[in-house]
């Protein structure tokens, strides 16, 4: 029974660590007065953000127009597409960021396109420790059976602090799915531990 309890509170814990760090923020490039085009200036919109580890970028354009290039630092700089890391070309490309501490570099390989501006490149930081699922607690020692565990209610998401931008609204939707989907856990291992 020890051995079941240990391995229960270990996929109990696995679970809810997936789901705090698997969701991060979605930025849509360029968002909210423009996307991946001539237009748009990346280096101010990037300016904006913290970029941490687990986000994603979404990249959205014209197909008949555009595509999305991931190069090298040095490929970048002279905005050559002749090697690219990887190639990008659906119109709403979807392009996660999971490590921290690197740069990530795009550019679009149209040709003049890249020397006309469409190039951004992204610092990504370590995953932020705050948020509705950024802390999770320690197993505590299984309760007797008589004993129901609290369920805790998601907290409302706090603003950005030091002046960092706040993340667009299509990452104020994630962090409320976030927060449903760990209530919704905290409920479904309430309710199992009660059987326990």
């Amino acid at each position: 029974m020890a051995a079941a309890r240990a391995l229960f509170v270990a996929a109990v814990v696995s679970m809810a660590a997936v789901v705090g760090t698997a969701h991060g923020a979605s930025y849509t490039v360029g968002a909210p007065s423009g996307s991946w085009d001539l237009r748009t200036n990346y280096t101010r919109w990037a300016s904006g953000i913290n970029f941490r580890a687990g986000d994603q970028l979404v990249f959205k354009y014209s197909r008949a127009a555009h595509n999305v290039l991931e190069v090298s630092n040095v490929d970048y700089d002279s905005c050559s597409g002749s090697s690219p890391l990887a190639t990008f070309n659906t119109g709403n490309d979807v392009v996660p960021l999971p490590a921290a501490g690197v740069t990530r570099y795009f550019i679009c390989g149209v040709p003049g396109h890249c020397d006309a501006g469409m190039k951004l490149a992204v610092r990504v930081e370590a995953a932020a420790a705050t948020g509705p699922n950024a802390a999770l607690p320690s197993p505590a020692p299984m309760a007797p059976r008589a004993a129901h565990p609290p369920v805790a209610t998601p907290g409302a998401r706090a603003p950005a602090a030091g002046g960092q931008a706040v993340p667009p609204a299509s990452s104020a939707a994630q962090a409320g799915v976030e927060s449903l989907v760990g209530l919704g856990l905290g409920v479904v291992v309430a309710g199992l531990m009660a059987f326990y």
